[in-house]
C-alpha cells in the first residue's frame, strides 16, 4: 500500500513539474498541508493572544505554495524537508515585517530584564518569576508570557541581521550546511551544547522532559500532552517556566 502510494506521488511530481496542472497541484498542497499546521504550532508558542493562528496559517501556505513552485524532485531532497524551510521562512518573515511586539510589551520586558539582573546582583543567583513578579507587583503568568515574546522576538531580529548581511539575490530562505563549521565554531558550538546541557539538568524532571521532546524530538505542545497526560495549557505553563530558568543560555546558543 505504501509502495503504491510513493508511487501515485511520483507520477504526480512527474505530471506537476512538466504540466503544472491545478489540480494535481492542489493535490500535492494537500497531502503536505500537515506541514503549515506542524509550524504554525510550533512558532505560535511565546507569541501574544493578538497575534492569530489564521494569520500564521496564510503565512504558511505561501512558503508551501512558494515550495511547491521552486522544489527540484530531482534533487537529493525530500520535499517535507524543502517545504519546511520555505513554510518556517514565510511565517518568520511575516511576523518580522509586521512587527507584532507591542510597545507596551517592549517596555515591559525591559522593566523585568532590568529586575531580574538588580536581584541577581542583590542575592548573588539565580532569581525565580515568582521573586520577580513580587518586585514588579505582576501576576506570574504574565512575568512568563512577556519575557517568552520578548524571547521570540530577539530570534526574529536575529534572523533579520542575517537577512540584512546578504547579498539581495541570496536574501530568498536556504537551506544552510551546518556540516561545514570552522575548526573556531565547532569549539564553541561544543563548549555550548555542553553548558546547554548542564544547565538542563537543573531543570525539573518535567521541564526537562518537556524541553527535549519540544525542541529535540519536534513534538508540538498538544502531542507533548498526549504524552505526559497533561492539557496543552499545562504543558504551556511548563515550557514558559523552564524558559525563564534556561533564558540566559537559549539566548547565548542563538
Amino acid at each position: 500500500m505504501e509502495k503504491d502510494s510513493t508511487i501515485e506521488e511520483k507520477q504526480a511530481w512527474e505530471k506537476w513539474i512538466e504540466s503544472r496542472d491545478t489540480e494535481v497541484g492542489n493535490q500535492l498542497i494537500k497531502k503536505h498541508m500537515s506541514l503549515v499546521s506542524f509550524h504554525v504550532q510550533r512558532i505560535s508558542v511565546g507569541l501574544p493572544k493578538s497575534v492569530s493562528r489564521d494569520e500564521l496559517t496564510s503565512l504558511g501556505m505561501m512558503g508551501l505554495y512558494d515550495a511547491l513552485q521552486r522544489f527540484d524532485p530531482k534533487r537529493d531532497l525530500k520535499f517535507d524537508t524543502y517545504a519546511s524551510f520555505r513554510i518556517r521562512g514565510s511565517i518568520i518573515d511575516g511576523l518580522r515585517k509586521e512587527d507584532w511586539l507591542s510597545r507596551g510589551t517592549r517596555e515591559k520586558s525591559k522593566k523585568i530584564e532590568a529586575t531580574i539582573e538588580k536581584l541577581e546582583q542583590k542575592l548573588m543567583r539565580n532569581i525565580t518569576a515568582q521573586e520577580v513578579a513580587e518586585e514588579l507587583e505582576l501576576p506570574v503568568d504574565e512575568v512568563y508570557s512577556t519575557m517568552n515574546e520578548h524571547f521570540f522576538a530577539n530570534v526574529l531580529s536575529i534572523d533579520e541581521q542575517m537577512n540584512e548581511s546578504d547579498d539581495k539575490e541570496s536574501q530568498s530562505f536556504s537551506i544552510r550546511d551546518d556540516k561545514t563549521l570552522i575548526p573556531e565554531e565547532k569549539v564553541l558550538k561544543d563548549e555550548l551544547v555542553q553548558e546547554m546541557s548542564v544547565k538542563i539538568q537543573e531543570l525539573n524532571d518535567k521541564e526537562q522532559l518537556v524541553i527535549s521532546l519540544f525542541y529535540k524530538e519536534e513534538l508540538t505542545l498538544t502531542e507533548i500532552g498526549s504524552v505526559m497526560n497533561l492539557s496543552t495549557s499545562r504543558i504551556s505553563q511548563i515550557h514558559s517556566k523552564a524558559i525563564f530558568k534556561l533564558r540566559h543560555s537559549l539566548e547565548k546558543v542563538i
